[in-house]
């Protein structure tokens, strides 16, 4: 089966800690990313910017939910407040 929908971006920079650890995270959760360095695409700067309000990696993007500049015990605790974006996204619990 083919999932058509579209996979949340991820923002990121190399070298970045924080951006290695979200990867991890969501590799090991199984959740398809479309993966995008700010450093090496000034586009994708902007674009994180102009989504974000800053210029911190790592930035994630799924519809209307935004996280930026987190580390993953913030991006858990944020999502925990949309359970039904957990579902969707096919994220364990904890």
């Amino acid at each position: 089966m083919i999932n058509k929908k579209t996979p949340p971006i991820l923002y990121v920079k190399s070298g970045c800690p924080w951006c290695c650890d979200a990867l991890s995270y969501f590799n090991a959760q199984g959740v398809e990313l479309d993966v995008r360095d700010v450093n090496a695409n000034p586009q994708d700067m902007d674009a994180m910017v102009s989504i974000s309000g800053q210029t911190k990696a790592p930035t994630f993007v799924y519809k209307d939910f935004i996280v930026a500049d987190f580390s993953v015990d913030e991006f858990v605790n944020e999502l925990n407040e949309f359970p039904h974006l957990r579902q969707e996204l096919a994220i364990a619990e904890d």
